[in-house]
């Protein structure tokens, strides 16, 4: 017999507990048992300092719901210029999600304690060379 899955408070504050101890201040919690499924399902809980790099999904749309909390989503040219961002909170005055197309370059900040339910393409594919974009800072 299949057991549903809840996600509820004590879910949430389990997997914000455990990106405040990990070492990347963030936490993926996993839906889908393989990295090989056609979707991948996941609650993602991130602490303000956690660093995501600048990157982009080539073949995959990712869609992101804010469930706590607050955190910017920010979109960027290839050159690493900034093109547009939106705060993502689940009062009534924000937007709870958005949908990222694929190739398009990203990243989350965290502007406080959040988990997100994410939601992309599997399987699992490491980032190319291409995946990651190296932001050269101006000195």
């Amino acid at each position: 017999m299949k057991h549903l899955e809840f996600i509820d408070d004590h879910l949430l504050d389990d997997v914000s507990e455990q990106a405040k101890v990990s070492p990347r201040l963030r936490l993926n919690y996993n839906f889908h048992k393989s990295l090989k499924e056609k979707c991948h399902r996941m609650l993602n809980a991130l602490e303000p300092d956690t660093e995501i790099p600048i990157h982009r999904h080539p073949k995959k749309d990712e869609t992101i719901i804010i469930l706590t909390g607050k955190a910017k989503v920010f979109t960027y040219n290839s050159r690493g210029t900034m093109e547009d961002y939106a705060l993502l909170c689940c009062d009534d005055v924000g937007n709870i999600g958005v949908n990222i197309p694929k190739n398009t370059w990203h990243t989350i900040m965290c502007v406080e304690p959040c988990v997100l339910f994410e939601c992309k393409e599997g399987p699992f594919v490491s980032h190319e060379e291409e995946g990651i974009l190296e932001v050269k800072s101006e000195k």
